[in-house]
């Protein structure tokens, strides 16, 4: 099975416009941006913050692009202050997001770690997504496998999966089906955009299992 985000369809919800791109696509695969009362670009991970919200892809060649080329201000119709490292703050917001969502499906028991919890868990439950480590062993990963109709990815370190259960570090990590599931192969998504130039990760190797 396919190992990684699927492309997203026109069947998938509201779709806004890339200001890098020109496509339209489900708003599930940007991010959103306002023009906060300083005139500085900020990102909206939230979907929440007031204004009109200016929408470029979850990809670091778009918000390069988008950036360098000022097609924020365009979009704006103003004079706005890009800041330094947009790609790198939106990347780094989008690791703590989705580290945040997979501590809150273990709080609500709907996520578990660990090679053999994870692999118990693969023969017993339906499991919605399976998460390892970018910086992990690819010997041990490969002993894993995602199940069908469930998503894999490996863009957050084991450090970042680690936080996420109170421990140093994880490498291996599955989520049931429903529940935050949905929520969690978003960030995943949208994490992998910005990271795949690098093979998922940013922090330095680790090759322990959890």
């Amino acid at each position: 099975m396919s190992r990684g985000g699927q492309a997203k369809t026109r069947e998938d919800g509201p779709e806004r416009k890339c200001i890098a791109t020109g496509e339209v696509q489900p708003k599930q695969g940007l991010i959103r941006f306002v023009v906060a009362p300083d005139g500085q670009i900020a990102p909206d991970l939230a979907e929440k913050l007031p204004g009109r919200g200016i929408w470029v892809a979850a990809d670091r060649e778009a918000l390069d692009l988008a950036a360098r080329k000022n097609l924020f201000a365009r979009a704006a119709k103003a004079q706005v202050t890009v800041p330094d490292g947009l790609a790198d703050r939106v990347e780094a917001g989008l690791a703590k997001r989705l580290t945040d969502l997979v501590a809150l499906a273990r709080k609500a028991g709907e996520a578990v770690a660990g090679f053999e919890k994870v692999k118990d868990w693969l023969a017993t439950r339906k499991i919605g997504v399976l998460l390892q480590a970018s910086d992990g062993s690819e010997r041990g990963k490969s002993k894993l496998w995602t199940p069908e109709g469930a998503r894999y990815f490996n863009v957050l370190t084991a450090r970042e999966l680690g936080l996420a259960f109170g421990r140093q570090s994880v490498i291996h990590c599955a989520l049931a089906a429903g529940g935050l599931a949905p929520r969690v192969v978003e960030g995943a998504a949208k994490l992998q955009g910005l990271r795949k130039a690098d093979g998922g990760g940013t922090a330095g190797k680790d090759d322990r299992n959890a």
